[in-house]
């Protein structure tokens, strides 16, 4: 099915940024703002999430099939990011907190826009500042390795002229039901409390 861009809904929302939070990603859906009992932008209709198969910071091979059965929030992110990507993981982690003993319906999963940058160092580091280390798993490799899966999502990811270490990317949180279907996504400055009310759902689907 054609790729059709959702850029329109959130360009008013993720303004170009030091992090490049721009919103040129795509789906293979048109996106709503929100309806019926969902606090994001729905995916109109749901469509099957792309498959994901990379390493993570550890070294440890990840598909995002293992993680059928819950919720899932896909990010595209980089570790030195010094706007958008700390703001979107910062309110990742209230979700969780907020979410409580329910937290362990939902698996956040990252995938680094940086392969030069992103290291298994740098990434570990990142983590650990942001106190998501062991609750939320970050993906990277090479260019050759991530730029598929970059493309198969809809996601720019491309050096910032304005600075060197910087990088352009789009800057959406996808949220996928426990069967893998894409179901509703999130602008850079969404609100932790959507996605705990979303969560749920998500993993009910």
């Amino acid at each position: 099915m054609r790729l059709v861009a959702v850029a329109a809904l959130f360009a008013s929302l993720i303004p170009l940024s030091g992090c490049g939070g721009s919103a040129h990603a795509t789906t293979h859906a048109t996106a709503t703002t929100p309806k019926s009992d969902w606090a994001g932008a729905v995916a109109n209709p749901p469509f099957a999430a792309k498959p994901i198969k990379l390493r993570n910071y550890d070294g440890k091979p990840v598909s995002l099939k293992q993680y059928r059965g819950k919720a899932v929030l896909i990010l595209f992110i980089y570790d030195h990011c010094p706007d958008t990507c700390p703001l979107m993981v910062g309110h990742l982690h209230a979700a969780q907190a907020k979410l409580g003993s329910q937290a362990s319906k939902v698996q956040i999963v990252a995938v680094s826009v940086d392969p030069r940058g992103d290291t298994p160092k740098t990434v570990r580091g990142f983590l650990q500042a942001h106190q998501m280390l062991g609750r939320m798993d970050y993906l990277i490799g090479s260019r050759a390795q991530l730029q598929p899966v970059w493309k198969q999502w809809g996601i720019l990811a491309k050096a910032d002229p304005t600075s060197p270490d910087a990088v352009e990317h789009s800057a959406l949180v996808y949220g996928i039901t426990a069967s893998g279907k894409v179901q509703t996504l999130y602008p850079s400055n969404f609100k932790p409390s959507d996605v705990v009310h979303d969560v749920p759902m998500l993993a009910s689907q």
